[in-house]
């Protein structure tokens, strides 16, 4: 008799054949005779035999085929995990990883619950969990949570009633520097091929300085020079020449911010403009850092500016245009980071 695919059979099949070969082997028939009467191989007729003898004949019973129906975690178990991998980095937990990757939680489940799984299956746990890959935001060591926190419950609603009381305008702003090797976007071809981008290998920049309000205004300036202090008080001169109210500007902690120069002109103003200072390394909570993504990605991420006149004349059209859409302007406002400030 030919051998058989005893793959094909069902559990109950295949579970009677093992028994009734090991009990014709221990009647005295021979493992040959056995193979050949039975359709099945000697290898599978000695696994069989190896079985039995470590056990009894209920060894030969089938297991449940497939993927187990219930998680080898428990529901506390995984509630764990989900906590530890939404609220801390794997090195926190001193491992051996910057971010939280399916080898990564394939170590945490083996270390902490002694539970060994395939990355498939922790991949599978994870789409589960609702947990998907995505690209992280970096955030200093250096911040201060309870300063943040300060802020966001006490000082910016505090600043919000006071610009109400005396009739101002609040305005985010913030600088930033742009150089011509910065690419952003994909660009089709060939599998395997890299697309190639001619483009000058001159290097050049310009800056920008800029402050945006939730209802959609937007102000600004390119200069080529170093942001110094004669630029940040030029930049003062504009927001209270484009304004009717009284100005609360919101910055960051930058030196040139809090030049004592700066804060000398302040003070003789202080009729018309007001500064105030985010929490420091904080870059999150200012809505015009999403303006300025905005622009390294779309006036000059995808162009390529062969000078920095022509750079600049790209940033300012791109600006420009931007200036006559306060609905552009306002959805920055939408961002679950800096949502607080859209109200």
């Amino acid at each position: 008799m030919s051998q058989q695919d005893t793959r094909r059979l069902s559990p109950s099949a295949q579970e009677a054949l093992r028994v009734r070969v090991v009990q014709a082997i221990r009647g005295g028939m021979g493992k040959s005779a056995a193979s050949r009467a039975f359709g099945v191989s000697r290898t599978s007729i000695d696994t069989w035999l190896k079985a039995v003898e470590a056990g009894d004949i209920r060894s030969l019973r089938s297991k449940p085929r497939g993927r187990p129906k219930e998680s080898r975690l428990k529901g506390h178990e995984a509630a764990t995990v989900v906590r530890m991998i939404t609220d801390r980095c794997p090195d926190q937990l001193k491992m051996p990883f910057a971010l939280w990757t399916r080898g990564a939680v394939q170590q945490l489940l083996a270390e902490r619950f002694d539970v060994a799984v395939s990355v498939w299956t922790v991949g599978r746990y994870l789409k589960r969990w609702n947990l998907t890959p995505q690209k992280p935001l970096r955030r200093a060591y250096e911040q201060n949570p309870e300063a943040v926190q300060r802020w966001l419950d006490v000082e910016y609603p505090a600043i919000v009633r006071r610009a109400k009381r005396e009739n101002g305008v609040i305005y985010w702003g913030d600088e930033m520097g742009l150089r011509s090797d910065h690419q952003a976007g994909r660009s089709y071809g060939r599998r395997g091929e890299t697309p190639v981008i001619p483009g000058t290998g001159k290097r050049f920049g310009c800056n920008m300085i800029s402050a945006i309000t939730n209802r959609g205004e937007l102000s600004f300036m390119i200069f080529k020079e170093r942001f110094t202090t004669p630029i940040m008080i030029a930049f003062l001169r504009r927001l209270i020449r484009l304004n009717s109210r009284k100005v609360f500007l919101i910055l960051d902690g930058h030196p040139v911010h809090r030049s004592s120069r700066v804060a000398r002109w302040l003070e003789e103003h202080d009729d018309q403009i007001c500064v105030f200072f985010l929490p420091g390394y904080s870059p999150e909570l200012n809505p015009d850092e999403l303006l300025n993504q905005d622009v390294k990605t779309n006036a000059l991420g995808r162009q390529r500016p062969t000078h920095q006149r022509a750079m600049m004349h790209l940033v300012r059209t791109y600006l420009w245009s931007t200036q006559r859409r306060p609905d552009i302007v306002s959805n920055y406002f939408r961002e679950k980071h800096v949502v607080y400030a859209a109200a």
